[in-house]
């Protein structure tokens, strides 16, 4: 197995993850607690795709405007499975939640979420996450409808289920991310629906339903750019994530816009999380 791979501050792992066009090559990353800087890594099985593999993240980086070594190695195919298990580890979250890789003993007490991420996005580690988790759970003494926007792993929409929200579902724009939402679901005794979707396009349907809980963790400048598609979805209160804190006043303005007002906002690093509330109008109570 060969890999491609650079290592960067963690600021530019979201939005290379959101500019990087390998084609069918895969990007994944990791970051060691004990190191400042999160590795990024491209993993192929054919020596004459080293070239094209270096270019595509050399591309994404300069999109992002981060500098950084791109190094080429190899590693039996053994180890490649299973490298990232070294870094995902039990993790408490939140007043209940308590996320856990199936390859750990299981916590006896919590509510468990049982995940193996493999190449998808969302562990609980990341500070956008972690952020997403801790709203969930603090809300999930209301119950209501769930909706996952980009749902990457699935953890957002599984931790959603588990403790109480009804009917829960998730969307992602990446078909391999629907499919391990769908497995670590099922893997959890979770009820969740998944389907591939992607904001943004022509001819996108109205929303058929509004939704208690929205949890859209996908970057400041798609939650601005998608605003008019992601606020009809909103019924009650919206969870927006992966924002770098400099862009987050234009986050909410474009919010606000569609008559959703902050109500708190979570500040882990250089992100910012924020929950969102639709404001109600007397005598036009929303929808839900």
């Amino acid at each position: 197995m060969h890999k491609v791979s650079c290592a960067l501050d963690e600021r530019y792992v979201n939005p290379l993850f959101e500019v990087f066009d390998g084609g069918d090559l895969v990007l994944s990353s990791y970051r060691d607690v004990e190191s400042p800087l999160t590795e990024v890594q491209i993993y192929f099985p054919e020596a004459e795709k080293i070239d094209e593999a270096k270019a595509a993240l050399a591309t994404a980086l300069g999109i992002v405007g981060a500098s950084a070594e791109i190094r080429v190695g190899e590693l039996p195919d053994e180890d490649w499975r299973l490298a990232y298990r070294r870094h995902f580890t039990t993790e408490r979250i939140g007043r209940r939640l308590i996320v856990h890789p199936p390859w750990e003993p299981m916590p006896q007490d919590g509510v468990v979420v049982t995940l193996d991420p493999g190449l998808a996005f969302g562990t609980g580690k990341h500070e956008t996450t972690r952020a997403c988790l801790e709203y969930i759970d603090e809300l999930s003494g209301e119950g209501g409808s769930f909706l996952d926007m980009g749902c990457g792993s699935g953890i957002l929409s599984i931790s959603a289920a588990l403790l109480g929200f009804g009917p829960v579902e998730g969307f992602d724009v990446d078909e391999e991310a629907v499919q391990a939402s769908r497995e670590n679901a099922a893997l959890n005794a979770a009820a969740a629906e998944y389907r591939r979707f992607a904001l943004g396009r022509p001819g996108n349907p109205a929303p058929v339903r509004k939704f208690d809980l929205v949890a859209a963790n996908i970057l400041g400048p798609l939650l601005i750019r998608f605003a008019d598609e992601i606020a009809p979805y909103v019924g009650g209160r919206l969870i927006v994530s992966g924002i770098l804190t400099p862009l987050y006043q234009d986050v909410l303005a474009a919010y606000s816009a569609h008559g959703l007002s902050e109500t708190s906002r979570r500040i882990y690093g250089e992100w910012t999380t924020g929950l969102l509330e639709r404001r109600r109008q007397r005598g036009n109570p929303a929808t839900t």
